[in-house]
């Protein structure tokens, strides 16, 4: 539902003239002109109104249409030397926060100017959130009759803390922590800080440059009244207790549901208004402390107060969130090591969505370390267990399995002194290869049964013993097994190798994220992917594949072509330049190898494609830089050699050539424009913008 914000960041109906609660006068919403903002943002909306400014949804369309918000620094009156100063404080202080690179904290891409007639606005670009922020979770409890349990406030804690104290680290003060400023995003559960005071703060100083007798908002610059401790709304005074502090008044507001005006005045005590456990109530008491010296010095003392509250036998709360990215000091790196993959040189950890299915397919992993043969350990005894007996195929394998994010099961059972000598010694050399590729075991297991299954259909169900009966089985299924180490060893890189059994969803979500930053999509990483896959697995076109344990082998390959884009392996940019109409590219492709081209160009141009290879050894593909419901795409994966029409759109085109031919092929490649422009619209550098979540 559509609201107001005034600057204290109360919600109000849409149709509000005042505030409902501050009775702070407010300004109806309105929507900048129906274009392009700075030749690349579409508004969508209006999100609301603050101290800071408008803020709006928008589609940012150098990035596919991926939604951001535009937080709008609207002047009270214009200037060039007023906007160039008030642009400078502006900056200044959005640079800082350029290098916060958390994933609990949205990221901050650009700030731009734009200008439309005689309007002159700056505009600070950020990574939009799709969540609740924990005022709107708050009301729908308050509706219900409930609100946050001491479980979930020491949850919440533990997941804010350590992102508090990265920040801290780097010297950076939110100053305006509330539940306002909480947002519990949907896809991952965690929670996010937005809206840094800092920004607001400069934001405000800057209409001073504007209209030198417009007063600086005091509850703008400095915080929200209640949650800030007083040296911060009196002097302007932030240090990191004070997010502290305006973090424990957040916890207890959430907890009983009352403003801090209402929690902490009056005769009654917030103690007696909600009931915690004495630890927590002491850990809060010296969060809130009215001298600051007497405050926890830091996020992670307050931490390891909490850590303590929880050590003397009650279930562990506190989890570790997700550590933070970037290139800063305080990051724990979480990509894989750089390494050289077979045919080309992935290096990063990256995902996407594929067409195909939705579900992540993983390794199953048992606590019990792979003992699926407990009914013949129970007839054989324990020390029966061997390679083959370990990995009995009683498990069904079209039974969907979910990625163990936890480390490698490696309870690798030894070989049965059962079993014939030379059957041993294959089945040990079997499992010192495994561990020198660094294959999951329980993955290796599951791809295995897979095909066992699929060449012997009448073994499903059945067990194979250490007897000399069933010799035959226990043979078929190591070479099975063998055939997969050599295929993942060939097409597959180290790391993807590695982690093979772990990709998620949110990994195909992150490559998706990490391709469109090259103006790729994920509709031509998944032409690379699948033309690899299905090169190497033709068996699979037309299945439901991802349901299965071949799933991950898929996503492997989609983890190795992430990287092959970024590294610009397979991804090439063409360039008209003034005067120049056509150009002609060529390459070879080997079998089931694709090559992704993206060019710049403009509404109307007239483009014409034709590419020379052999009859039906290809397959075509043209997409939009937008792509609708009405017109997803140009021309996808077509045996057509020839394309030529009017573009409806103007950015970034992708071209994608994948070979269907069983042996390597040349193929040449035209593309012809009318009408070059000799200025096209200059996008930004990906790679100087701040990677995505």
């Amino acid at each position: 539902m559509m609201t107001l914000l005034c600057s204290n960041g109360h919600t109000n109906p849409v149709d509000s003239r005042f505030c409902c609660i501050c009775g702070q006068a407010l300004v109806a919403p309105q929507r900048p002109a129906d274009k392009l903002l700075g030749q690349r943002y579409h508004i969508e909306r209006e999100l609301g109104q603050g101290g800071f400014g408008r803020a709006y949804l928008a589609l940012d369309t150098y990035r596919f249409n991926e939604p951001c918000v535009l937080k709008e620094f609207a002047p009270l009156v214009q200037g060039d030397q007023a906007l160039k100063k008030a642009q400078e404080l502006f900056g200044r202080e959005a640079g800082v926060l350029y290098e916060l690179q958390h994933p609990q904290i949205p990221k901050f891409r650009e700030m731009f100017r734009a200008v439309d007639g005689e309007s002159d606005r700056l505009f600070l670009v950020q990574d939009y959130v799709d969540g609740r922020t924990y005022r709107s979770l708050l009301n729908s409890r308050r509706d219900e009759g409930r609100y946050f349990s001491e479980l979930e406030v020491l949850q919440l804690m533990s997941q804010l803390l350590p992102v508090l104290d990265y920040i801290h680290k780097l010297g950076v003060i939110h100053r305006d922590i509330a539940p306002d400023n909480l947002m519990l995003r949907f896809d991952d559960q965690l929670p996010v800080l937005i809206d840094f005071g800092g920004v607001k703060q400069v934001a405000a100083i800057a209409s001073q440059y504007y209209n030198p007798n417009h007063p600086v908002p005091a509850l703008t610059r400095l915080g929200k009244v209640g949650y800030a401790p007083h040296e911060q709304m009196e002097r302007g005074t932030a240090s990191p207790d004070s997010d502290l502090h305006a973090l424990a008044v957040t916890m207890l507001v959430l907890m009983t549901g009352e403003e801090p005006q209402d929690l902490f005045q009056g005769s009654v005590p917030w103690t007696s208004k909600v009931a915690l456990s004495p630890h927590l109530t002491q850990i809060f008491q010296r969060m809130l402390s009215p001298h600051p010296s007497d405050r926890y010095p830091s996020a992670q003392a307050v931490l390891q107060a909490l850590q303590s509250t929880l050590s003397g036998g009650t279930p562990g709360y506190i989890t570790q969130p997700p550590a933070p990215t970037g290139p800063s000091p305080l990051t724990v790196p979480t990509a894989p090591p750089s390494h050289t993959a077979p045919t080309y040189a992935p290096t990063h950890t990256p995902t996407h969505t594929p067409t195909h299915a939705a579900t992540p397919v993983t390794a199953r992993k048992s606590g019990s370390g792979w003992v699926w043969l407990l009914f013949t350990l129970v007839i054989l005894g324990a020390g029966m267990g061997g390679w083959w007996l370990a990995n009995r195929l009683l498990l069904p394998v079209e039974e969907p399995f979910s990625p163990d994010a936890g480390a490698v099961d490696e309870t690798e059972p030894e070989v049965s002194s059962n079993l014939p000598p030379e059957e041993q010694a294959r089945q040990a050399a079997l499992g010192e290869r495994r561990r020198q590729l660094g294959v999951d075991y329980a993955l290796l297991v599951n791809l295995t049964n897979q095909t066992f299954f699929d060449r012997y259909p009448e073994q499903r169900g059945q067990t194979l013993s250490d007897s000399p009966e069933d010799a035959d089985g226990r043979s078929q299924w190591t070479a099975i097994a063998s055939e997969w180490l050599d295929q993942l060893e060939t097409h597959l890189s180290p790391a993807a190798r590695q982690r093979l059994g772990q990709f998620t969803a949110a990994d195909r979500d992150r490559w998706r994220q990490q391709v469109n930053e090259q103006f790729v999509s994920g509709r031509a990483l998944n032409d690379l992917t699948d033309a690899r896959f299905f090169h190497l697995w033709p068996e699979q076109q037309g299945q439901d594949f991802l349901e299965t344990p071949i799933g991950q082998v898929w996503q492997a390959i989609a983890f190795d072509y992430v990287d092959a884009i970024e590294q610009g392996v397979v991804l090439e940019e063409v360039v008209f330049e003034a005067g120049q109409f056509s150009t002609d590219l060529s390459d070879r492709l080997e079998p089931g190898g694709g090559q992704i081209y993206i060019a710049n160009l403009g509404e109307k141009q007239f483009l014409r494609l034709a590419l020379q290879a052999p009859s039906d050894s290809t397959r075509l593909s043209l997409y939009l830089p937008r792509p609708t419901s009405e017109q997803p795409v140009l021309l996808e994966d077509a045996p057509d050699t020839v394309w030529s029409g009017q573009l409806p759109q103007t950015g970034y085109y992708e071209v994608v050539v994948v070979s269907r031919h069983g042996e390597p092929l040349d193929y040449q490649l035209s593309l012809a424009v009318d009408n070059v422009s000799t200025d096209p619209i200059e996008p930004p550098d990906p790679e100087e913008e701040p990677p995505k979540n």
